[in-house]
């Protein structure tokens, strides 16, 4: 297969497995979630682990991998490594073939035994295999399928060949594949001094889970033994393409020979390791990127800014005064996507993230890179901690770059130094702090932040993972468990649980560990990254460091990011109906509906309302997708994106752009909230109230989808009460009239009972028919110095009916001033109603008074909370609203 690429390798082993009836099963994400021990997915039994367990059930026994894996960052970190050596990478993809329950260690090993030396046609001469020295069962096995002498099967007595889950759990021994590159490389057999050199690779590892670790000193036998093995893609494609080096590979080979293209420079012996850096750390850097891990600070998206800035360092050393990674993505996407089309899917935000964070970072390198050699002229052997710390703080240099940098300088750093600086930099920050609500509580949140790194949010991606319990707290005190009832507080290393900030609630949901159960009713975020879930234990108990489940409630979270993309319409519609003055003064996003605030002095009009619904309903209707980007926040500003109200912005930010409208989106925002994939989620959307809050702010309510469809059919249904409420007065009326008419003789008395009753009932109607109509009935919400204000003006109403409407608005303001004018025929009815806490400062009767004698009346009278009078000229209404407004 000496001629075979990479991808045809891979499609190789996977189809021999197809074709030997294992299920294909897709790479999970590199960020696992079923594992919160990892940092990211590391093997192919990753996604498996629970199937492994017992917790989880597939419909299949056999299964066959292509695993994206990461080893950058925790225990299993071969950053350093990378570009130096042959074999090491940060991404690499692991082949896997797995068996639960089903075949065991014969048929494994004729499997791999078959593949490697017939389909592969790997020369059979040149491997050897290891066991697991008390494994004799392998050994006999690889005797009889390959034909071994016992010098060709090695027994390793150290724990490289038995593997195990963890400290309990299910475990194993191993038997690896190993391939004789050749005498002239150096190195010796597996189990000997010499086994680190090139010359003995491992292709394969076939490990047999056959036992259950129960204890320290218990081990027993598993019922049903499984088999998961690992064979690193780009090793075996080293061997098959006639070399021991991974990066000679023609998958390599590409992504470099790029790479010098646009740099303008040749690879060759001096500068091969920065171009074998540049290239594993874009496939890492893409990878992470397009799972939604953005280069951070902390956690796994300082491991990923790690990553992609030292491999940016290395195209600096090259000569590049350009961003390379952002250019060299289209390579690698033309070589991968095929497998992964994730790379294509997100294509935009990896681009984006890769140019913004490669510029950004060439001008501090820059900088950076001359105050170190500033110096580095001054010493010996030892850089002062303190130069670290400034390059850490000022120029964002990670503490290894900084090592990487000095490596080849045969120069170290006085890292103790370094993290007392560390130290001091984190209780100036606690100092600075400005918190809100009890100052006892906040102080809890800065010792448990002490301790703790940042919580991981991967609600971006999941709907639920795995997390280890960081902390536990009750009655705002830190606890070491949490039993059953008790209400309280669970922090963990990571989270799929959105914490409330700009505008959108907190996810809600459940926290589960086999008879655990803690439900979740509120997430928020504890000084600017910590993710804290209250709630209350509904069953049994938790202690720290134990491992849960968390799942969010979906559709509650479904229904409120949908919410969030409409209210970006939303805000974007406001401005083109009403001018760009319109901007965000705050936003409530919940799962049942949308509160916008805004700047904006008067109330909409119909006509306009109608218009901002039709620009987001067209939105909505085109089903285009939204584009998430990377940025720095004056980057987004420049590029027209608007900054939400509310949110605070770090160095990059995420920038949701939607709305089809050709050439360019019909909005973009600055947001770090949940939203919809696609517009066409968001679901018929309607405005279904206005109101004022504020001098100049306005509100805006709005429902859409299944909600807005419950809400119309109830207001059909509320509106046909009313009108059978209608036809029956009617009705009663007329079987009244017809009794009337049948008793000639009625006395006087019933007869004016009679009428006086059917004047009643035909003026409520009347009056209902009014009040419903918006044309004749119309309201004002608004606000003067604090002082909530209703003027309201009602055409065709009898000035009797004006002190019902005084009542009902004391009713929906709560406290303010109510303003009512009715008109009908040639006379004006004016009533005002003050409501009792405002009483001490207004007098209704003065209200009354100046806007009657505008009108043509009187005067009138009353009492301080409500007065009443008439006037003659409907014409000056608008007159005497504006009158009374200066009274206020």
């Amino acid at each position: 297969m000496a001629d075979k690429s990479l991808n045809e390798i891979r499609n190789t082993f996977l189809k021999y497995f197809e074709k030997n009836d294992h299920k294909i099963v897709e790479s999970s994400n590199l960020v696992p979630n079923n594992d919160p021990t990892l940092m990211f997915a590391n093997s192919g039994m990753v996604q498996f682990k629970n199937v492994f367990t017992g917790l989880e059930k597939r419909d299949y026994q056999r299964a066959t991998t292509s695993q994206k894996c990461v080893r950058a960052g925790g225990k299993h970190n071969d950053l350093e490594n990378v570009g130096y050596t042959p074999r090491h990478h940060t991404f690499f993809e692991m082949l896997g073939n797995f068996s639960f329950g089903d075949y065991f260690k014969e048929q494994a090993i004729h499997y791999a035994w078959n593949l490697i030396t017939k389909d592969f046609g790997i020369d059979k001469n040149r491997l050897y295999v290891t066991v697991y020295h008390e494994d004799d069962e392998a050994f006999n096995f690889w005797k009889k399928i390959a034909g071994f002498s016992d010098e060709k099967i090695i027994r390793i007595s150290t724990s490289d060949n038995f593997w195990s889950m963890g400290e309990t759990g299910p475990c194993g021994p191993c038997s690896e594949i190993f391939y004789d590159h050749g005498d002239h490389l150096a190195g010796g057999l597996p189990g000997t001094k010499d086994e680190d050199g090139d010359r003995f690779i491992e292709i394969w590892n076939l490990v047999f889970m056959q036992y259950e670790q129960v204890s320290k000193d218990k081990r027993i036998n598993l019922p049903k033994p499984s088999v998961d093995t690992g064979m690193g893609l780009e090793r075996v494609a080293a061997l098959l393409q006639g070399t021991h080096d991974n990066y000679e590979t023609d998958h390599f080979k590409k992504i470099i020979s790029s790479a010098s293209e646009i740099i303008k420079i040749k690879q060759d012996q001096s500068n091969q390791s920065s171009f074998r850096v540049i290239a594993d750390h874009l496939r890492a850097s893409a990878f992470l990127i397009a799972e939604g891990v953005l280069p951070s600070n902390e956690g796994r998206g300082y491991v990923l800014r790690r990553i992609m800035r030292r491999g940016m360092r290395h195209s600096h050393l090259l000569g590049s005064k350009e961003p390379v990674f952002f250019n060299l993505f289209e390579t690698l996407r033309d070589e991968m996507s095929g497998n992964y089309p994730e790379l294509v899917r997100a294509e935009s935000l990896i681009k984006e993230t890769l140019r913004m964070e490669e510029e950004k970072f060439l001008v501090l390198l820059d900088r950076g890179i001359k105050i170190l050699n500033d110096e580095v002229s001054k010493i010996d052997k030892v850089l002062p901690g303190e130069v670290a710390f400034k390059l850490y703080d000022t120029y964002g240099f990670p503490l290894d770059l900084t090592e990487d940098i000095l490596r080849n300088k045969s120069m170290s750093i006085d890292t103790e130094k370094f993290q007392s600086l560390m130290k001091e930099s984190r209780e100036l920050a606690k100092k600075n702090w400005k918190g809100s609500g009890d100052a006892a509580v906040e102080n809890i949140w800065f010792g448990i932040k002490d301790k703790l790194e940042a919580t991981e949010f991967l609600g971006y991606e999941t709907n639920q993972a795995e997390g280890i319990i960081l902390s536990l707290l009750k009655d705002n005190k830190e606890v070491k468990e949490l039993k059953e009832n008790d209400e309280g507080i669970i922090v963990v290393n990571q989270t799929p649980f959105y914490g409330e900030s700009g505008g959108q609630v907190g996810d809600t949901g459940e926290i589960v560990a086999n008879d655990f159960k803690f439900e979740v009713t509120d997430v928020q975020k504890k000084l600017g990254d910590l993710f804290v879930h209250y709630g209350k234990v509904i069953s049994g108990s938790i202690k720290i460091k134990d491992s849960v489940e968390l799942k969010i409630n979906v559709d509650r979270r479904n229904n409120t990011r949908a919410y969030h993309s409409a209210t970006h319409l939303l805000h974007e519609s406001l401005r083109r109906v009403l001018g760009d003055h319109v901007t965000q003064k705050g936003s409530l996003v919940e799962p049942s509906r949308l509160r916008f605030d805004f700047s904006h002095m008067k109330p909409i009009p119909t006509e306009e309302i109608n218009k901002v619904e039709n620009f987001v309903n067209t939105m909505i209707s085109k089903k285009s997708d939204v584009k998430t980007r990377i940025m720095t926040p004056n980057e987004a500003v420049e590029n027209g994106a608007l900054a939400l109200f509310g949110e605070k912005y770090g160095d990059e930010v995420r920038v949701l752009s939607m709305g089809d409208e050709g050439d360019k989106y019909f909005s973009t925002e600055l947001c770090g909230g949940t939203h919809v994939k696609n517009t066409g989620d968001i679901g018929k959307f309607k405005i279904i109230s206005q109101s004022s809050i504020a001098a100049g702010v306005r509100r805006i309510e709005a429902l859409r989808d299944k909600q807005l469809e419950d809400y119309l059919k109830n207001k059909e249904k509320l509106s046909n009460i009313s009108s059978e409420k209608d036809d029956e007065a009617i009705k009663d009326l007329s079987e009244q009239i017809s009794k009337l008419g049948g008793k000639p003789n009625l006395d006087q008395s019933d007869q004016k009972t009679l009428i006086k009753n059917l004047t009643k009932q035909l003026e409520t109607i009347s009056v209902n028919s009014i009040l419903e109509d918006k044309s004749k009935n119309k309201i004002t919400d608004d606000e003067i110095k604090g002082i909530k204000l209703r003027l309201q003006k009602v055409d065709g109403l009898p000035p009797k009916e004006l002190r019902k409407l005084v009542d009902k608005g004391k009713k929906e303001l709560g406290e303010g001033i109510i303003i009512v004018f009715a008109s009908k025929d040639d006379k004006v009815g004016i009533a005002v109603g003050v409501t009792d806490k405002l009483t001490d400062k207004f007098d209704a009767v003065q209200f009354v008074k100046v806007g009657s004698e505008i009108i043509g009346g009187q005067g009138g009278g009353g009492r301080k909370d409500f007065a009443q009078a008439g006037g003659q000229d409907q014409s000056k209404i608008e007159e005497a609203f504006k009158k009374l407004k200066t009274l206020i």
